[in-house]
Protein backbone atom coordinates (compact mmCIF):
# COMPACT_ATOMS: atom_id res chain seq x y z
CA UNK A 1 0.00 0.00 0.00
CA UNK A 2 1.54 3.35 -0.61
CA UNK A 3 0.11 6.49 1.04
CA UNK A 4 0.77 10.00 -0.77
CA UNK A 5 1.10 12.91 2.14
CA UNK A 6 2.60 12.88 5.55
CA UNK A 7 -0.20 15.10 7.06
CA UNK A 8 -2.08 13.85 10.23
CA UNK A 9 -4.55 11.58 7.62
CA UNK A 10 -2.00 9.99 6.07
CA UNK A 11 0.34 9.04 9.08
CA UNK A 12 -2.97 7.90 10.83
CA UNK A 13 -4.21 5.53 7.99
CA UNK A 14 -0.73 4.23 7.52
CA UNK A 15 -0.33 3.40 11.63
CA UNK A 16 -3.25 1.31 10.86
CA UNK A 17 -2.10 -0.47 8.05
CA UNK A 18 1.42 -1.53 9.92
CA UNK A 19 -0.33 -2.02 13.10
CA UNK A 20 -2.88 -4.75 11.25
CA UNK A 21 0.10 -6.02 9.40
CA UNK A 22 -0.30 -4.64 6.34
CA UNK A 23 3.43 -2.78 4.58
CA UNK A 24 2.39 0.89 3.93
CA UNK A 25 5.02 2.92 2.24
CA UNK A 26 4.56 6.98 2.95
CA UNK A 27 5.38 9.66 -0.12
CA UNK A 28 5.91 13.21 1.39
CA UNK A 29 6.86 16.02 -0.97
CA UNK A 30 7.90 17.94 1.99
CA UNK A 31 11.03 17.83 4.45
CA UNK A 32 9.32 16.95 7.21
CA UNK A 33 6.00 15.06 8.32
CA UNK A 34 3.59 17.17 10.12
CA UNK A 35 1.67 18.86 6.91
CA UNK A 36 -1.12 21.49 8.81
CA UNK A 37 0.15 20.20 11.60
CA UNK A 38 3.15 22.46 11.34
CA UNK A 39 5.63 24.03 14.01
CA UNK A 40 8.37 25.60 12.25
CA UNK A 41 11.74 27.32 14.06
CA UNK A 42 12.73 30.73 14.78
CA UNK A 43 15.59 32.07 16.42
CA UNK A 44 15.94 28.30 18.57
CA UNK A 45 12.27 28.09 19.39
CA UNK A 46 9.54 26.07 17.58
CA UNK A 47 5.59 28.24 16.71
CA UNK A 48 3.11 26.76 15.56
CA UNK A 49 2.36 28.03 12.00
CA UNK A 50 -0.65 25.48 11.14
CA UNK A 51 -3.23 23.99 13.37
CA UNK A 52 -3.47 25.98 16.21
CA UNK A 53 -4.49 23.62 18.89
CA UNK A 54 -6.20 20.31 18.81
CA UNK A 55 -10.08 19.36 20.32
CA UNK A 56 -11.68 15.73 20.13
CA UNK A 57 -15.47 14.36 20.94
CA UNK A 58 -14.77 11.44 19.64
CA UNK A 59 -13.94 8.25 21.79
CA UNK A 60 -10.91 7.30 19.87
CA UNK A 61 -9.01 10.31 19.09
CA UNK A 62 -9.41 11.30 22.79
CA UNK A 63 -8.01 8.19 23.72
CA UNK A 64 -4.81 8.83 21.23
CA UNK A 65 -4.64 12.32 23.07
CA UNK A 66 -4.83 10.95 26.58
CA UNK A 67 -1.69 8.39 25.24
CA UNK A 68 0.20 11.62 24.43
CA UNK A 69 -0.09 13.32 27.32
CA UNK A 70 0.88 10.40 29.18
CA UNK A 71 4.37 10.81 26.79
CA UNK A 72 4.52 14.25 27.47
CA UNK A 73 3.85 15.49 24.17
CA UNK A 74 0.34 17.08 24.50
CA UNK A 75 -1.66 19.06 26.92
CA UNK A 76 -4.28 20.66 28.05
CA UNK A 77 -4.07 24.27 26.79
CA UNK A 78 -7.45 26.18 27.76
CA UNK A 79 -11.67 25.93 26.99
CA UNK A 80 -11.52 29.74 26.94
CA UNK A 81 -11.10 32.20 23.88
CA UNK A 82 -11.39 35.81 23.88
CA UNK A 83 -13.77 37.27 20.95
CA UNK A 84 -12.70 40.24 19.37
CA UNK A 85 -16.42 41.85 17.81
CA UNK A 86 -17.40 45.19 16.90
CA UNK A 87 -14.53 46.53 18.59
CA UNK A 88 -15.24 44.81 21.30
CA UNK A 89 -13.49 41.81 23.11
CA UNK A 90 -15.70 39.13 25.05
CA UNK A 91 -14.96 35.55 26.14
CA UNK A 92 -16.28 32.43 24.80
CA UNK A 93 -15.94 28.70 26.51
CA UNK A 94 -16.32 25.91 24.46
CA UNK A 95 -14.28 22.32 24.31
CA UNK A 96 -11.12 21.98 26.08
CA UNK A 97 -8.09 22.88 23.04
CA UNK A 98 -5.07 20.82 23.44
CA UNK A 99 -1.80 21.83 22.87
CA UNK A 100 2.18 20.34 22.15
CA UNK A 101 5.05 21.76 24.50
CA UNK A 102 7.48 20.44 21.51
CA UNK A 103 5.50 21.97 18.99
CA UNK A 104 2.19 20.12 17.16
CA UNK A 105 4.81 18.49 14.62
CA UNK A 106 5.67 16.34 17.13
CA UNK A 107 2.28 14.82 17.56
CA UNK A 108 2.91 13.65 13.84
CA UNK A 109 6.52 12.69 14.53
CA UNK A 110 5.24 10.14 17.03
CA UNK A 111 2.61 8.80 14.65
CA UNK A 112 5.32 8.69 11.99
CA UNK A 113 8.17 6.47 14.37
CA UNK A 114 8.72 3.20 12.79
CA UNK A 115 6.86 4.13 9.48
CA UNK A 116 7.90 3.61 6.12
CA UNK A 117 7.85 7.19 5.05
CA UNK A 118 9.87 8.63 2.57
CA UNK A 119 10.75 12.64 2.37
CA UNK A 120 11.28 15.05 -0.36
CA UNK A 121 9.29 12.71 -2.83
CA UNK A 122 6.65 14.47 -4.55
CA UNK A 123 4.35 12.13 -6.71
CA UNK A 124 3.30 13.57 -10.13
CA UNK A 125 1.56 10.27 -11.49
CA UNK A 126 -0.90 7.60 -9.57
CA UNK A 127 1.72 5.33 -7.92
CA UNK A 128 0.97 1.31 -8.50
CA UNK A 129 -0.07 -0.67 -5.75
CA UNK A 130 -2.76 -2.40 -4.52
CA UNK A 131 -4.37 0.63 -2.74
CA UNK A 132 -2.99 4.44 -3.16
CA UNK A 133 -3.80 7.03 -0.40
CA UNK A 134 -4.10 10.33 -0.84
CA UNK A 135 -4.27 12.17 1.85
CA UNK A 136 -3.94 15.69 0.87
CA UNK A 137 -6.69 18.47 -0.52
CA UNK A 138 -8.89 17.30 -3.25
CA UNK A 139 -7.47 20.31 -5.37
CA UNK A 140 -3.96 18.62 -5.04
CA UNK A 141 -4.96 14.89 -5.63
CA UNK A 142 -6.63 15.80 -8.60
CA UNK A 143 -3.33 16.61 -10.22
CA UNK A 144 -2.14 13.12 -9.67
CA UNK A 145 -5.21 11.29 -11.12
CA UNK A 146 -9.11 12.51 -11.93
CA UNK A 147 -10.82 11.22 -8.58
CA UNK A 148 -14.31 13.25 -9.46
CA UNK A 149 -14.67 14.51 -5.94
CA UNK A 150 -14.72 18.77 -6.19
CA UNK A 151 -13.63 20.35 -2.95
CA UNK A 152 -13.30 23.88 -2.05
CA UNK A 153 -10.85 25.59 0.02
CA UNK A 154 -9.65 28.98 1.61
CA UNK A 155 -6.30 29.76 1.99
CA UNK A 156 -4.77 31.20 5.09
CA UNK A 157 -2.09 33.27 5.80
CA UNK A 158 -0.09 32.40 9.23
CA UNK A 159 2.11 35.60 10.79
CA UNK A 160 4.52 34.62 13.44
CA UNK A 161 5.47 38.25 15.63
CA UNK A 162 8.10 38.05 17.84
CA UNK A 163 8.08 40.72 20.84
CA UNK A 164 11.15 42.18 23.18
CA UNK A 165 9.17 41.29 26.04
CA UNK A 166 5.03 40.40 26.27
CA UNK A 167 3.19 43.47 26.49
CA UNK A 168 -0.08 42.54 26.64
CA UNK A 169 -2.46 41.34 28.68
CA UNK A 170 -2.93 37.65 29.47
CA UNK A 171 -4.80 35.78 26.73
CA UNK A 172 -4.83 32.11 25.58
CA UNK A 173 -6.49 32.95 21.84
CA UNK A 174 -8.63 34.73 20.02
CA UNK A 175 -11.59 34.90 17.51
CA UNK A 176 -11.21 37.95 15.09
CA UNK A 177 -14.74 38.45 13.99
CA UNK A 178 -15.78 40.98 11.02
CA UNK A 179 -12.25 41.85 10.50
CA UNK A 180 -10.33 42.45 7.21
CA UNK A 181 -7.27 41.13 8.10
CA UNK A 182 -7.62 38.17 10.72
CA UNK A 183 -9.36 36.04 11.76
CA UNK A 184 -7.25 34.61 15.17
CA UNK A 185 -4.61 35.23 16.77
CA UNK A 186 -2.91 32.95 19.88
CA UNK A 187 -0.52 33.42 22.59
CA UNK A 188 1.93 30.75 21.44
CA UNK A 189 4.25 31.19 24.59
CA UNK A 190 0.97 30.76 26.64
CA UNK A 191 0.04 27.60 24.35
CA UNK A 192 3.18 26.27 25.12
CA UNK A 193 3.75 27.04 28.40
CA UNK A 194 7.08 29.16 27.97
CA UNK A 195 5.80 32.49 28.20
CA UNK A 196 7.81 33.35 24.84
CA UNK A 197 6.68 36.74 23.89
CA UNK A 198 5.43 35.41 20.66
CA UNK A 199 2.20 35.85 19.02
CA UNK A 200 0.30 33.63 16.10
CA UNK A 201 -1.75 35.36 13.88
CA UNK A 202 -4.08 33.55 11.02
CA UNK A 203 -5.49 35.89 8.12
CA UNK A 204 -8.67 35.56 6.94
CA UNK A 205 -8.98 33.88 3.54
CA UNK A 206 -9.90 37.35 1.41
CA UNK A 207 -7.13 38.98 2.67
CA UNK A 208 -4.55 36.18 1.67
CA UNK A 209 -6.23 35.15 -1.74
CA UNK A 210 -4.41 37.55 -3.70
CA UNK A 211 -1.30 38.08 -1.52
CA UNK A 212 -0.41 34.14 -1.73
CA UNK A 213 2.56 34.47 -4.67
CA UNK A 214 4.20 36.81 -2.38
CA UNK A 215 3.53 36.35 1.09
CA UNK A 216 6.01 38.15 2.83
CA UNK A 217 4.83 41.02 1.99
CA UNK A 218 1.63 40.45 3.70
CA UNK A 219 4.02 41.45 7.08
CA UNK A 220 3.24 44.74 7.12
CA UNK A 221 -0.23 44.39 7.72
CA UNK A 222 -0.55 41.58 9.46
CA UNK A 223 1.39 42.99 11.60
CA UNK A 224 -0.17 46.34 11.92
CA UNK A 225 -3.68 44.52 12.34
CA UNK A 226 -2.01 43.05 15.52
CA UNK A 227 -0.54 45.78 16.70
CA UNK A 228 -3.88 48.04 16.55
CA UNK A 229 -6.17 44.86 18.00
CA UNK A 230 -3.89 44.34 21.29
CA UNK A 231 -2.10 47.85 21.36
CA UNK A 232 1.11 46.56 21.23
CA UNK A 233 4.28 48.08 20.06
CA UNK A 234 6.35 47.01 16.89
CA UNK A 235 7.53 43.56 16.81
CA UNK A 236 10.85 42.50 16.59
CA UNK A 237 10.49 40.02 13.96
CA UNK A 238 7.44 39.06 11.31
CA UNK A 239 7.70 35.99 9.40
CA UNK A 240 4.92 34.92 7.27
CA UNK A 241 3.61 31.24 5.73
CA UNK A 242 1.16 30.81 3.29
CA UNK A 243 -1.45 27.98 3.03
CA UNK A 244 -2.89 27.99 -0.17
CA UNK A 245 -5.24 25.12 1.33
CA UNK A 246 -5.82 25.87 4.63
CA UNK A 247 -10.11 25.79 4.97
CA UNK A 248 -12.34 23.11 3.47
CA UNK A 249 -15.77 22.89 2.76
CA UNK A 250 -16.84 20.18 4.67
CA UNK A 251 -18.35 16.90 2.84
CA UNK A 252 -19.86 14.38 3.69
CA UNK A 253 -18.36 10.85 4.88
CA UNK A 254 -15.37 9.97 5.71
CA UNK A 255 -13.42 9.51 2.68
CA UNK A 256 -13.41 9.14 -1.00
CA UNK A 257 -12.94 6.14 -3.65
CA UNK A 258 -12.55 5.35 -6.99
CA UNK A 259 -11.43 2.02 -7.83
CA UNK A 260 -8.58 1.21 -5.66
CA UNK A 261 -7.22 5.42 -5.08
CA UNK A 262 -8.72 6.87 -1.68
CA UNK A 263 -9.12 10.24 -0.90
CA UNK A 264 -8.87 11.46 2.71
CA UNK A 265 -8.40 14.20 4.66
CA UNK A 266 -10.14 17.27 7.16
CA UNK A 267 -12.26 18.12 4.63
CA UNK A 268 -14.49 14.84 5.13
CA UNK A 269 -16.37 16.61 7.97
CA UNK A 270 -15.95 19.43 10.24
CA UNK A 271 -12.11 20.75 9.35
CA UNK A 272 -10.49 20.19 12.33
CA UNK A 273 -7.19 17.19 13.14
CA UNK A 274 -9.47 14.78 14.65
CA UNK A 275 -11.46 14.54 11.27
CA UNK A 276 -8.18 14.13 9.27
CA UNK A 277 -7.33 11.37 11.80
CA UNK A 278 -10.42 9.52 12.18
CA UNK A 279 -10.63 10.29 8.36
CA UNK A 280 -7.18 8.32 7.51
CA UNK A 281 -8.39 5.69 9.77
CA UNK A 282 -11.22 4.80 7.88
CA UNK A 283 -9.16 4.83 4.85
CA UNK A 284 -7.16 1.99 6.81
CA UNK A 285 -10.64 0.20 7.63
CA UNK A 286 -12.05 0.07 3.99
CA UNK A 287 -8.45 -1.19 3.01
CA UNK A 288 -8.08 -3.76 5.75
CA UNK A 289 -11.93 -5.23 4.95
CA UNK A 290 -10.95 -5.42 1.29
CA UNK A 291 -8.40 -7.28 1.83
CA UNK A 292 -9.95 -9.38 3.98
CA UNK A 293 -7.64 -8.50 7.01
Amino acid sequence: MIVVGAGIAGLACARELVDAGVPARVLERGRVVGGRLASKRFDGRYADIGAAYITADDPAFQGRLDSWRVDGLAQPWTDTFSVFQDGEVTTSTGPMRWSAPGGLRSLAEDLARELDVTLDHEVRELPSADAVVLAMPGPQAERITDLGVPQEWSPVLSAVLTFAERGWDDFHGMFVNGHDVLATVSDDGDRRGDRAPVLVAHSTGDFARPRLQDPAAAAGDMAAAVRDLLDLGAPSDVRVHRWTFAQPTPQDGDFARKDNVYLCGDAFGKPRVQTAWLSGRAVAHDILQRTDR
